[in-house]
């Protein structure tokens, strides 16, 4: 759906502007800066950082539950009608 104006915010989705979905875009964000620093992923590397425990299932986003994976790899995993890992 294209969006009227894209400086109003009544025209974006409302599942975007919800607090859960910002924390949790907030916490991957994170994530990759902190292996940005690490040099182990850059940007355009096709490597994707993956929670080794899900953020879902109570995973936090410290450097012992991080790592680099291939994108096709970390986009792969089943997954429940919520998009939470099965």
């Amino acid at each position: 759906m294209p969006y009227k104006d894209m400086n109003d915010r009544a025209s974006y989705p409302a599942y975007d502007q919800k607090d859960a979905t910002k924390k949790r875009r907030a916490e991957r964000n994170k994530a990759r800066r902190m292996m940005e620093r690490e040099g182990v992923v850059q940007k355009g590397d096709g490597k994707d950082v993956h929670h080794k425990k899900p953020l879902s299932k109570g995973g936090t986003t410290v450097r012992s539950n991080i790592a680099a994976v291939p994108a096709h790899k970390n986009r792969s995993f089943a997954r429940n009608k919520d998009h939470s890992i099965k």
